[in-house]
């Protein structure tokens, strides 16, 4: 990577830790997960509202070092009116490109891709996916609730 490229990255992450997005609380949550990196001390709420399966609108509450909160930044930016199989199927994705795994190219990832040089940083990769985790399992949680009262009313 070049020195330019790292500059333009480390800016991306700079200003996403310096003014994060999404830290407003919702009135209306469907999904309400948290998350904790014993590692260094991150802690995140993660809150979602979802109409018809599509995030209508998302809270990221983080505290704890520059790539943890950034990373929960763009994540609130990044899938905020999309549906909940496309947000998975990106946080799979980022999971992957943040463990070194090859993926394949065909996401546009925006600011994110600021976060592409952490695999390099094992110690630092649990602070990128800490929002990405919580995301996956909130999610996971909300579906496996709403398919029991699908099954409870049938």
């Amino acid at each position: 990577m070049t020195d330019s490229l790292n500059d333009l990255y480390r800016d991306i992450i700079m200003d996403h830790f310096r003014y994060p997005r999404g830290q407003k609380h919702l009135d209306k949550v469907d999904i309400k997960t948290e998350g904790k990196n014993p590692t260094c001390g991150d802690e995140l709420e993660l809150e979602l509202k979802i109409d018809h399966d599509i995030v209508e609108d998302v809270s990221v509450g983080c505290k704890g070092c520059a790539i943890s909160i950034a990373s929960g930044s763009i994540l609130s930016e990044l899938v905020k009116g999309k549906d909940l199989q496309e947000v998975k199927k990106i946080a799979r994705h980022v999971k992957g490109m943040l463990k070194g795994e090859n993926m394949s190219d065909n996401f546009n990832l925006g600011d994110l891709e600021a976060l592409k040089g952490v695999k390099d940083f094992p110690v630092r990769i649990k602070c990128a996916l800490l929002s990405w985790t919580a995301l996956i399992d909130g999610i996971d949680a909300w579906e496996h609730k709403e398919k029991a009262k699908v099954s409870s009313t049938e």
